[in-house]
């Protein structure tokens, strides 16, 4: 008995320490489903995050996981301008083996029953066909395909927001916002990493890649005319800017001494192993990097347009404010004399406090 209640009070712990609001653990023996969903806060509005299906070594890992990235969920909405708080979801399971409709129907249920205080979207390990299934037994699900209403894929909104805030940081580093001639390396050619791509190579820029699917590698190259990049290669290329477009903790201990990069801006969540130690590492070796969940809200704000109605035209106009973000980030960091992370974050924190004088939470 007494390891139970220990166990309870280590999630409890954990829970205040990053300051959220509720988890809630999903079960159902019948669909297979064993899911966590948490709630990090809901000052701005409902609390949206995506939901992920990984096979998660432990369920502590799988608790971890699904802590860090909801709390980057609020400060990326915070620091969008988003009517939005933070969450997010994990499936534990083979999202090619052990999915089903009758699973996600079920999970469906369990966001019903959190009567809107979470909407979710689909992410690493789910798709606009899984988002479809969870609509069947709720409203609160975004990224649903577009012919049944929805705003489909995010991706091309998300690499749009990470190309400006490529953009944002060159114009920082070498004095303007050109891109011709520049040379980046993009980690993980997924769908985002795909369009990010194309929109370099679209401004002339020289593009290096790297995927741990070699046939999928082999042909972004020859479609873009891209230079594929062995992995273990990526760290110790003389290129501008490195942009990790896969999972997160890239940069870190070992990563960071090996790096000539002059800037960092990718899709991927949580680039940075600790973002306190890293993010000072790099400010001391003079890497700029793009705080990852800004640069990378594309997604959201994708997601955010279908829950408002909003149409394509005003879902760019809200992307291309990641530019300006970006610039407004550098200068605080500059100004201060602190990581980007911690600017981003400073920013992000100041606006839940703003708006929580004026109203009680969601």
């Amino acid at each position: 008995m007494s390891g139970n209640s220990s166990a309870v009070t280590s999630i409890l712990d954990q829970l205040s320490a990053l300051g959220h609001k509720k988890v809630v653990f999903c079960n159902d023996p019948d669909t297979g489903l064993k899911a966590i969903i948490a709630i990090h806060d809901t000052t701005l509005g409902p609390a949206l995050g995506g939901t992920r299906m990984l096979s998660y070594a432990t369920e502590t890992e799988a608790l971890e996981d699904v802590l860090r990235l909801s709390r980057s969920m609020t400060y990326k909405a915070a620091i969008t301008g988003l009517n939005l708080g933070g969450g997010k979801a994990v499936i534990i399971g083979d999202s090619r083996k052990g999915k089903s409709e009758a699973m996600m129907r079920s999970f469906g249920r369990f966001i019903q029953n959190l009567n809107g205080e979470f909407i979710t979207a689909e992410d690493v390990g789910t798709t606009t066909k899984d988002m479809e299934y969870i609509s069947m037994e709720t409203k609160y699900v975004t990224g649903v395909p577009e012919s049944i209403g929805g705003m489909g894929d995010p991706s091309p909104t998300t690499a749009k927001g990470v190309f400006l805030g490529i953009k944002a940081c060159v114009k920082e580093v070498f004095g303007t916002d050109m891109l011709a001639g520049r040379s980046v390396v993009v980690q993980g050619i997924g769908n985002v990493g795909e369009q990010l791509v194309e929109l370099l190579r679209n401004e002339n820029v020289e593009v290096f890649i790297s995927d741990i699917n070699e046939e999928r590698l082999h042909h972004i190259a020859r479609k873009y005319k891209a230079k594929p990049v062995e992995a273990n290669k990526v760290f110790g290329l003389d290129v501008d800017i490195y942009a990790p477009c896969a999972l997160g903790a890239t940069v870190n201990d070992v990563t960071i001494p090996r790096m000539k990069f002059a800037i960092i801006a990718g899709s991927a969540n949580n680039q940075l192993a600790d973002e306190h130690v890293h993010g000072k590492l790099l400010l001391e070796k003079n890497i700029l990097f793009a705080p990852d969940y800004l640069i990378n809200a594309g997604g959201l704000i994708n997601c955010y347009s279908e829950l408002t109605g909003f149409g394509r035209k005003r879902t760019m106009q809200l992307t291309e404010n990641i530019y300006q973000a970006t610039r407004n980030v550098i200068k605080l960091s500059k100004t201060e004399n602190i990581p980007t992370i911690l600017a981003a974050n400073r920013i992000a924190e100041q606006r839940i406090i703003d708006i929580k004088k004026i109203k009680s939470s969601f």
